[in-house]
């Protein structure tokens, strides 16, 4: 049985707000450990809640201690090489969605000289209402 899909939006009722970070942060710390035991990988989570005075920790102190030092002993270079920010990230998806009109554009354009190409040889080679630089186009793919 599927779930409705959850209105993401400020809870305004306290004690609901309140629940639902709980479960939620029950859900997170599960999938956490999930994640950590299915591909082997170190890794800790840290929350501070606006309902608690200590801040939560997984696994455990030592074990985020672990996990920050074994964070700290790698390079800066090793680090930042795979990171991005939200600038970097949105140029990135703006330069691949470029290319890929791009890419769109050209396939559009050999489909549409071929539809030409076949349509003026059925009829007898009369070419109707194409400028100059279509002309052209025909004549290279020729």
């Amino acid at each position: 049985m599927t779930r409705k899909k959850v209105k993401l939006a400020y809870i305004t009722d306290d004690s609901a707000r309140k629940a639902t970070y709980k479960k939620r942060t029950k859900g997170l710390m599960k999938k956490l450990s999930e994640l950590s035991t299915l591909c082997d990988i170190d890794a800790c989570s840290i929350m501070y809640s606006p309902y608690e005075s200590q801040l939560e920790v997984w696994p455990s102190p030592m074990g985020v201690q672990k996990v920050l030092s074994k964070l700290e002993m790698i390079p800066e270079m090793e680090k930042s090489k795979n990171m991005l920010n939200q600038e970097s990230f949105l140029s990135q998806k703006t330069i691949k969605a470029a290319e890929q009109l791009k890419k769109h554009c050209k396939e559009n354009w050999e489909k549409e000289m071929t539809q030409v190409m076949f349509n003026t040889i059925c009829s007898k080679g009369v070419v109707h209402g194409l400028n100059f630089v279509a002309l052209s186009e025909i004549n290279l793919l020729l």
